[in-house]
């Protein structure tokens, strides 16, 4: 009887131990594909995207004929009203002279992009001896004809969607830049130092990190000192009654509230009501504030209980006010976590888009905003309004200004994890 009671103990052992080998290896398998997933997303992101940082450019002769400018050349806003743009049609004729007909002009004038004469006047404004001599300059390509050289035709495939775009007699042109070292990728300075652009070759992010930057410097600058401020007084000064319960269950639940919501309490109080401008970095901070303020008070509120309730005898015993003991013990020991909460909630405003949606910094704006009130949109809508184009060449400056957007989050939860191991304190 109990060498049969040993043996039934053996099996239940055996088969525990065997559920508890299953279960971990249920986790390891779970990891290994969320890492799968996670990995395939970088690989598809990158893969797209990296070709953007490459701009594909086309070298040509340009003769710069003084009877094409004004007479005084010193006179800056004189050059700045000459046809640049014909300059560089004059200088494709002479490159090929074959181009007699109307429609192969006009097929071999779509080569360069419509912002390569904007280059070129600058140039010559920079350097007006340059008028008069016969120049080698570099000009940005067409979107088109980047996609043809980023993803040459396969065999009689016709190659990557977006290359059949181009024409026969333009693949031609192509190739003999091509053969005469005409045609080159250069790294595209462009997509980090422009705004917005209905072309793809001339569209940067540039005016979406500024607006970004402008943001989150609203949000920052309000939820730090009122999140870390209510979490002090709920924590440290409340009393606990049904009132502060009250507010503990509502900021707890705000946390929860669905992103888009803060956006239309962002439009119909601060916009609509205050009058603060629309699509402005002013209203997306403080929206965003909204936003980030439970989390930043739920958090700061964890570390302050960590904090062990020795270190506030010790003080109180010494002869310490309330006051004193707050903030001149217990805030400096919480205050690593402090900001780590923060840096995690400014991460979770910069990859926001829906309530930046609703107080309308969607709209197409060029210029680099240059205040808090000017118009400007944010790095994640930017994303947004290039993932909706249905140009081919806003497809891998979509990946491209992803890659931007995580390499920033990776940062800033970087900078989190260091303040925490920097400063942790253990007791």
């Amino acid at each position: 009887m109990e060498q049969r009671t040993v043996d039934l103990m053996q099996k239940r052992l055996k088969r525990r131990y065997a559920a508890e080998r299953r279960f971990k290896w249920y986790g390891r398998i779970s990891i290994l594909i969320a890492l799968a997933f996670l990995l395939l997303m970088f690989i598809n992101i990158v893969g797209k995207g990296y070709s953007a940082f490459q701009q594909t450019h086309i070298r040509l002769a340009m003769t710069l004929d003084a009877e094409d400018f004004p007479s005084d050349i010193s006179d800056a806003e004189a050059l700045f009203a000459a046809d640049y743009s014909g300059l560089i049609k004059k200088a494709l004729r002479n490159r090929f002279p074959e181009a007699t007909n109307r429609r192969d002009k006009r097929a071999l004038y779509q080569l360069i992009s419509p912002g390569a004469s904007y280059k070129l006047r600058d140039e010559i404004i920079a350097n007006p001896a340059l008028i008069g001599q016969t120049v080698e300059v570099w000009l940005t390509a067409d979107d088109d004809v980047d996609m043809y050289v980023k993803h040459p035709p396969k065999g009689d495939a016709g190659g990557e969607p977006g290359t059949q775009r181009l024409s026969e007699k333009q693949r031609t042109w192509l190739e003999q830049l091509r053969s005469e070292d005409r045609l080159a990728k250069h790294f595209n300075t462009t997509f980090f130092k422009a705004g917005d652009s209905r072309e793809p070759e001339l569209a940067g992010i540039w005016g979406a990190l500024v607006g970004s930057f402008f943001t989150l410097l609203v949000t920052l600058c309000l939820s730090f000192p009122i999140g870390v401020g209510a979490a002090i007084y709920l924590e440290e000064f409340a009393p606990k009654n049904k009132w502060t319960d009250l507010i503990e269950v509502n900021v707890n639940n705000l946390a929860a509230v669905p992103s888009i919501v803060f956006g239309l309490l962002g439009l119909a109080v601060f916009i609509n009501f205050f009058g603060v401008p629309r699509s402005a970095p002013i209203a997306g901070g403080f929206v965003l504030t909204l936003m980030t303020l439970p989390v930043i008070i739920i958090s700061s509120r964890a570390v302050l209980k960590a904090v062990p309730p020795s270190i506030r005898e010790a003080a109180l015993g010494v002869g310490a006010s309330k006051v004193q003991m707050v903030f001149s013990h217990v805030v400096p020991l919480a205050l690593p976590g402090m900001l780590t909460g923060t840096i995690i909630g400014m991460g979770r405003a910069l990859g926001e888009t829906a309530p930046l949606l609703m107080i309308g910094m969607m709209a197409f704006v060029v210029d680099i905003p240059g205040s808090l009130f000017d118009s400007s949109t944010a790095l994640p809508v930017q994303i947004y309004l290039w993932a909706d184009s249905p140009e081919r060449g806003f497809e891998e400056r979509t990946s491209a200004a992803i890659m931007v957007l995580l390499a920033f989050l990776v940062v800033m939860n970087a900078a989190a994890v260091y303040l925490r191991k920097r400063f942790e304190r253990k007791w």
